[in-house]
């Protein structure tokens, strides 16, 4: 049975007022107030937090933060050139940011413009993980009948997921620009992504090349590939620039600045949560606190999952891309002595209060293994004085009960002691998204130092691109055999054993359904497979 509630409400609202913090200058605040911590808590972890303070020092200063790679991590320097611990990154950074605004500032005056005529209208997006997810948040969350170009997605290697967005398109391919995004510049679903638009540019006669941009590792394969071709532009990702922290770099700034957003005040935003999240204080530090937050919930161990109900649908796509961040960069089977571990943070969220009517419930009454985190944002909607609320009751608007549901929830959730965490905005800008984002990725760092895994590698990421490609090689043996063998009617079994795999039976027997199901060479008769002429 759940515990009664300790603190009266005379009791909660004194926690309340002692425990929010302030993000600087930016309109933001956090509320940790019902997680159920004693006071004393706070200095327990002050030895603990200022080791962490100083590996994010140290970080920030250029040391090798990902061992496997023996590479830095430099996402804060693009933010604050200033912090580089070379000239060269600088100049980097600097020289990016430049040659972005340059390029944007000719394509929406139409000095770069399509071939046959007018200016680029559309913007198709073709990239995967950190490589999408970033600018799909800046889309959603900033996006307005204003924006300069419309913003297109292809983002996942699924031919139905190509045929909508490209048929979507249509008669406005020709005026569509397409941006590349792939760090190694291999990464296939990128790759099919980019085929099947080169594709369908060419059904209508258009020359893919005049309407590409490459954002990718210098002399990478798409690199090379932009280059040969004579692509419009290429932008460099950087090698100290990570997937899921890239969105301040080329990769989320030069679609943002197409749409027509401006990316300094992004930027700007991200540098001010840096300066109040840089603060040695655990009373202070508004990301030490959110961190300490998530260990106190979990124990450490990742033993409650991190559901996130931003109260506004701007941030619908927030818990996703939080879902990368942490996930990603806390889900590490060793830590940094090589202990199993198995450390992470399970993340999940959609909306509030669309959450009322669907998974709050479990939240509430079902099993307690969760702690929540409502983001707010107090203002309605962007432009206050162009907007005239209706009176859907007396005295009361849609977003007073958006209020109401987020305030009723948390002492919902409160009173059956189930923690939560409140993230209060003024207001939903672009300012306040990259303080939002950079708030988020100095706590991920912090929390890894404290349960003592590496947050910048992905070992597991790269396991499972491994494996797919094994997949990819049976499926190319199996065909090849067939083929070969016209006349063949060979059930899943004896196909391994004619492959010399019988070990991966199951395996092919899933991939020739795929292959038999779309007709790719391949026919199912009963229970065998043959090849198709």
């Amino acid at each position: 049975m759940p515990q009664p509630t300790t603190l009266s409400a005379a009791e909660l609202w004194k926690k309340y007022k002692r425990n929010l913090t302030p993000c600087g200058s930016l309109g933001i605040r956090l509320d940790v107030s019902r997680m159920g911590f004693s006071q004393r808590f706070f200095g327990k972890w002050a030895e603990p937090m200022a080791k962490a303070f100083t590996a994010m020092d140290q970080l920030e200063q250029g040391s090798v933060a990902n061992p496997d790679e023996q590479r830095m991590v430099g996402h804060y320097w693009l933010r604050n050139p200033e912090l580089a611990p070379s000239d060269e990154l600088k100049t980097d950074v600097v020289q990016t940011l430049a040659d972005v605004k340059a390029f944007v500032e000719k394509i929406h005056d139409a000095e770069i413009n399509p071939p046959t005529g007018g200016r680029f209208s559309d913007l198709l997006l073709i990239g995967i993980g950190g490589s999408a997810l970033g600018p799909q948040l800046l889309a959603d969350a900033l996006g307005s009948k204003k924006d300069r170009m419309r913003v297109h997605f292809l983002d996942n290697t699924d031919p139905d997921g190509f045929l909508r967005t490209l048929d979507g398109l249509k008669s406005r391919l020709k005026n569509t620009l397409s941006v590349v995004i792939s760090k190694s510049g291999g990464t296939p679903e990128t790759r099919n992504g980019m085929l099947e638009a080169q594709a369908a540019y060419a059904a209508q006669s258009l020359d893919f090349a005049k309407h590409a941009v490459a954002v990718t590792g210098k002399g990478s394969k798409l690199d090379g590939v932009a280059e040969s071709q004579g692509w419009l532009a290429r932008f460099p990702m950087f090698d100290w620039i990570g997937g899921r922290t890239s969105v301040m770099s080329a990769v989320g700034l030069l679609p943002l600045a197409l749409q027509g957003i401006d990316i300094d005040a992004f930027l700007d935003g991200a540098k001010q949560m840096d300066d109040a999240t840089r603060v040695p204080s655990v009373e202070d530090n508004p990301a030490a606190r959110l961190a300490l937050m998530w260990h106190h919930a979990t124990d450490g161990k990742g033993k409650k999952d991190m559901v996130i109900l931003p109260y506004k649908d701007r941030l619908l796509l927030f818990s996703r891309y939080l879902q990368q961040l942490v996930m990603e960069s806390l889900g590490k089977e060793h830590d940094l002595d090589g202990n199993t571990v198995e450390q992470g943070i399970a993340v999940y969220g959609n909306k509030g209060s669309t959450d009322q009517h669907a998974y709050v419930q479990q939240l509430r009454d079902g099993v307690n293994n969760f702690f929540a985190t409502f983001l707010v944002v107090l203002q309605d909607v962007p432009n206050v004085s162009r907007y005239h609320p209706i009176a859907v009751e007396d005295g009361v608007t849609s977003g007073d009960y958006l209020t109401g549901f987020w305030l009723g929830t948390r002492q919902a959730l409160y009173e059956k002691n189930r923690g939560s965490v409140s993230i209060i905005c003024d207001k939903l800008d672009t300012k306040t998204l990259g303080a939002l984002i950079a708030l988020y990725e100095r706590a991920v760092g912090l929390y890894a130092t404290l349960v003592n895994i590496n947050a910048y590698h992905q070992p597991g990421v790269e396991a499972g691109k491994k494996a797919a490609g094994t997949v990819l090689d049976l499926q190319k043996l199996a065909v090849a055999h067939l083929k070969a063998n016209p006349d063949a009617k060979l059930l899943p079994e004896e196909l391994a054993d004619a492959i010399g795999q019988p070990d991966a039976v199951e395996t092919i027997f899933h991939v020739m359904e795929h292959l038999a199901a779309n007709r790719q060479g391949v026919r199912r008769i009963r229970s065998r497979y043959t090849a198709i002429g």
